[in-house]
Parts: C-alpha cells; structure tokens; sequence
C-alpha cells in the first residue's frame, strides 16, 4: 500500500498553489479507500482456517447385497374347473381345509353320464355278438369254400359255382374284420361315456391346501374356454417360492444360487432365510421400467409366511471376509485448488482484484487415491477400489493401515 500513497502525495504535490477543493476530495477519499481495503484483507487472510471431516480406515468383512421386492407364492398353485356342464349336486371342501391327491372336491349331477354309459355298454355287447355271427359265418363260409375247391379240383363242380362260393368266403371273412372294427368303436365310446361320468366328480389333482372356493351347491357350470375357477389349491406351504423383480442395473450380479434374507410386513424386526433357483430371461415392462424375474426358495415349517405376502428381499451378490474398508466419501474427496500469487495485482489494481483465498473450486477426484490426514496436513494415497455396498469400499492400498484418517470433506471458517 506504501506505492499508492507516494501515488497520491505526488499527484497532490504537483497541483502546488492551483490545488482546487475537487481535487482534495478525490485525493481523501482514495485513501479511505486504501486503508480500508488493506484492513478488509489483512482480516480476511487472518481469520480464514481449513477443518478437515475424517473417518477412520477399518478393516473386516464386506457384504454387498441387492434389493428387491415381491410376494410370497406357494411352489405349486393350480385352479381347477370342471370339463363338463352341469349341476353341482355337492360340494365337500372348504377354505383352508388340507386335502389329497384324488380326494374328492364337489360333484356334478351324473344322471345323463350314467345314462350314456349304459347305453355305450349295451352297444359295446352288441357289437360283440355281431363279431361272434361274423366269424361264424366266416367260419362256415370256410369249410364251404375248402369242399367247393377240392371238388372243382376234380371237376365235379361247376367253375361259376366255385367262383360264387369263393366269394362268399370272402365276403364273410370282410364281416367279421367289420364286426371286429364296430366292436373297437363301441369301446372306445365306452371309454368316452366311463371318462365323463369320472369327470362328474372333481377331484383333486395334488396333495395340498384349498386357498379359494367359488363351488356352490346347484351352481350351474358351463365347460368352456372361460369356465369359472371352482377351487384354487395350493401345494405343500411347508416349501414355498419367493417372486421378486430385479432392475435391469443389477441384474448382470444375479445368478442362481446367491443368498438372500427378505422380510415381510407381518413381522417386522424379523428375517427369513432364501436362495436364487430360478433368473427369468423374459423382461417385464412397467411404466418404461424394465424388471426381470428372479424365484427364490423358502423354507416355511411353521407357517408363518402366507401366499401373497409382500416380502423385500437382500440378496448377496458378493462378499469381502478381510479388507481395509473406507467410506466412499473418501474415494470422492479432492482438496480445493490453489489460487496462484499472481492472480492478485498490486496497488489499486490489488484492491480491485485481490488474489483468491481458501475455499476456491475442489480438484476432481479420480476414485482411485485417498487424502489422508497426518499432523494436520492432507497427503495422497494412492487405492485400489475393490467390491462396494454404496455406503462403503474394501480397497487395497500400500500406504495405508487401519486406523488412518481418510479426510470425506472439509469446511473454512472465517
């Protein structure tokens, strides 16, 4: 500040007896401005302190999981209708009740059915009988056709007789082959009529849980491609499957036979057990956001978990047993740069431009080093990043050790 003021005294002393009062109070002013910007700086450069935000380096195991939500599902789930129109005339289960394979659910009215098998019986006896008067016959026509053929040999008969007999042989042995093919399409029917009157009852297909029930007594049903759902059974919930969707981001660290933990709101504070069986191919779009589908296997001996529960799921798609951890704050510090000297001029153009203090623009941290604080001064170590939960990173690094403070961040106090 001494220049600016032989500045000033020069340009006072050289205006000598002329000095008008304009240019006294130009010359006034220029030094309040001077003292007072000198003050201003001195202040702010004496005040201005730097503290550092740090972590301790830890070491210890690592897991990295990913999240995702779905509902619980029972490994086996079937809806059965019936395969035939009619009437239910009783039905024998109801919600929740357990029940076996083939045991029977509701029954339809069997009068037609039963009518059609007798009568698909009847045409099956008659058939028969109409095999056994073809192959008699044939067998006749048999024994004609070999005494006709010995006595044409000898030239008693006439050849036109022969000829007529042989035909008739033939003939006979046709009928029977017809008798034979009506007596296969009277069984068949038969077995059509048995099948129906069977498919009167329904009964049910696995061992299971009866998890819904719309079968009423005197309901019509109507067999079609839209037949109504009359029971809904569900598979053994000792064992059941978890349905979850995973983001299209993490689906390239999910593999079948990761484990995972889920919970489910019905008891919170609680965590159950699962693995990946199963990692669909086919997406799933909603709302432009692409999902695929992972099945997880559950185990339920005590049935606490029910079929349609919404379950979040954390799923281990890496783990670290012993590594140097950091926060990934650390990994994203980097020291403000520092202003250099000659951005700040000198004399009037020093107060108009004064050089940049603490707290100017950050480097860009490169993921790669850390800062450590050692005796109060940041110094670069350099780190190689390994696996990372979002909230912190196992590295490697040579100059670093457990105890160390990392610096994540820092704050200038005036």
């Amino acid at each position: 500040m001494t220049d600016d003021s032989t500045d000033i005294s020069r340009l006072i002393a050289g205006t000598g007896k002329s000095r008008s009062p304009w240019l006294w109070g130009a010359a006034i002013a220029a030094v309040l401005a001077l003292g007072g910007a000198g003050w201003w700086m001195t202040a702010r450069n004496s005040v201005a302190t730097v503290s550092y935000d740090t972590a301790a380096v830890t070491r210890g195991a690592l897991t990295v999981t990913v999240t995702a939500t779905g509902t619980v599902q029972p490994t086996t789930k079937v809806d059965l209708s019936s395969e035939l129109s009619g009437t239910l005339v009783a039905v024998g289960v109801d919600y929740n009740d357990k029940v076996t394979k083939g045991q029977e659910l509701a029954r339809l009215d069997d009068t037609k059915t039963r009518a059609q098998v007798a009568n698909a019986e009847a045409s099956v006896a008659a058939a028969r009988a109409r095999v056994t008067q073809a192959e008699a016959t044939a067998t006749e026509n048999a024994a004609t056709y070999d005494l006709a053929k010995q006595l044409e040999k000898r030239g008693v008969t006439a050849r036109r007789d022969f000829i007529s007999t042989d035909a008739e042989y033939r003939r006979s042995q046709a009928a029977v082959d017809i008798a034979r093919a009506d007596l296969t399409v009277a069984e068949a029917n038969l077995e059509l009529a048995r099948a129906d009157l069977e498919n009167s009852v329904i009964r049910a297909p696995i061992d299971g849980i009866v998890l819904s029930r719309t079968a009423e007594v005197g309901q019509i049903v109507a067999s079609s491609l839209n037949a109504p759902v009359l029971f809904t059974l569900a598979g053994d919930l000792a064992k059941m499957d978890l349905q979850v969707d995973i983001d299209e981001a993490d689906i390239g660290r999910i593999a079948t036979g990761n484990e995972a933990t889920f919970t489910v709101d019905a008891f919170p504070g609680r965590s159950f057990p699962a693995r990946i069986a199963q990692v669909r191919y086919a997406p799933e779009t909603t709302d432009n956001v692409v999902t695929y589908k992972a099945v997880l296997t559950v185990e339920n001996p005590d049935g606490l978990l029910r079929p349609g529960m919404t379950a979040t799921a954390a799923i281990t798609v890496a783990s670290v047993d012993d590594s140097l951890i950091i926060p990934n704050a650390a990994l994203r510090y980097a020291p403000p740069q520092t202003a250099s000297a000659s951005r700040g001029g000198s004399g009037l153009l020093g107060l108009i431009m004064p050089r940049r203090g603490p707290g100017g623009p950050s480097a860009t941290a490169d993921g790669k080093s850390v800062w450590v604080l050692r005796d109060g001064t940041p110094v670069n170590i350099p780190v190689t990043p390994g696996e990372t939960d979002g909230r912190q990173t196992a590295i490697t690094a040579d100059g670093l050790t457990q105890g160390d403070a990392v610096i994540t961040d820092q704050s200038v106090a005036q």
